[in-house]
């Protein structure tokens, strides 16, 4: 028995809103940039799946998912930076405390 393509991007599609559900009501940033990181890695299970199913000889898919990975990682590493940043300034992690940040 084979698997289709719709359980990759029904998969990719959970794993997508947990990620946006995690982002968008989560007070930690470093919960935050997790959620982030869920939503990158569903994006890259629907670049390989697709690629999977449209071309399978071809490795399209696979180049982009792991390009991603790269910027995800960059991504994590500055938002961490960042994240260290504002706790040894405001001494708290939480995005609805950070109010020194506006204007």
């Amino acid at each position: 028995m084979t698997v289709g393509l719709g359980p990759f991007l029904a998969l990719a599609a959970v794993l997508f809103c947990i990620g946006l559900y995690g982002a968008l009501s989560k007070k930690s940033a470093v919960m935050v940039l997790m959620s982030l990181e869920l939503m990158t890695n569903a994006v890259n299970i629907n670049l390989v799946a697709l690629s999977r199913f449209r071309d399978p000889v071809g490795m399209t898919g696979q180049f982009f998912a792991a390009f991603v990975m790269v910027v995800a990682a960059a991504e994590i590493g500055l938002g961490l930076a960042l994240v260290l940043a504002l706790y040894r300034r405001t001494r708290t992690i939480e995005l609805d405390r950070l109010d020194r940040l506006k204007g």
